[in-house]
């Protein structure tokens, strides 16, 4: 990976490296750094560390690579139930303390990059499989050019964070496993629909509908 990739500054020293997140999600790209500098930022903002367990639930309101970082640095994951995604399309994340009620929104600002202007340009034909070997490998650099100056311009340049009130988000449900009357798989119970009065689970369900 691009050594520049590994300058995040000091002041993301005490939480997980770019570095790491990137081995987690698989690739370096400007939607993971802004989601880093997302989850590094609120965290701050609230004075949290990463929690073992619920105390801090994040809300995404997209579902793209940065959702991974939030993930990876804050501890806030669907298996715990404390990531809430719901995809509206925009980079914006609420981190909310369940310990003392503060949340903050952070929203990614536009950067008008000479760079991200040329990637966004060939993005198209890179992904639908129409761009030549040059313009390939264009598109890459200019992607992690964009991707380790998001990680190196000052905090203002690249989020609006600002605290706000919002309900407390549900707490995390446990279910009971049953055994599907159609398939007899275990299930979730609340996840189950009544079918001529037997519990089964949702595949079993459509397809009996279909019968």
């Amino acid at each position: 990976m691009d050594t520049e990739l590994n300058r995040t500054g000091s002041d993301m020293a005490e939480f997980a490296s770019f570095e790491d997140t990137v081995e987690f999600h698989g690739h370096a790209c400007p939607g993971l750094a802004m989601g880093y500098r997302a989850a590094i930022a609120a965290m701050q903002a609230l004075g949290v560390e990463r929690p073992k367990d619920e105390e801090l639930v994040a809300i995404a309101e997209t579902d793209a690579c940065g959702v991974d970082a939030i993930q990876f640095v804050t501890g806030c994951t669907a298996g715990k139930g404390n990531l809430i995604i719901r995809d509206y399309g925009k980079h914006v994340f609420t981190f909310y303390d369940r310990r003392n009620g503060r949340a903050v929104r952070v929203l990614i600002r536009q950067n008008d990059m000479r760079e991200r202007a040329g990637m966004d340009e060939l993005r198209k034909k890179v992904f639908t499989g129409t761009a030549d070997e040059k313009e390939v490998r264009q598109f890459y650099r200019l992607m992690n050019e964009v991707t380790a100056k998001l990680l190196v311009l000052p905090v203002e340049q690249v989020l609006k964070i600002e605290e706000v009130r919002i309900e407390p988000p549900n707490k995390a449900r446990i279910f009971t496993s049953i055994a599907c009357a159609g398939c007899g798989e275990p299930v979730a119970d609340a996840k189950t629909r009544t079918f001529e009065g037997k519990q089964v689970c949702i595949p079993c369900y459509e397809e009996k509908k279909e019968e």
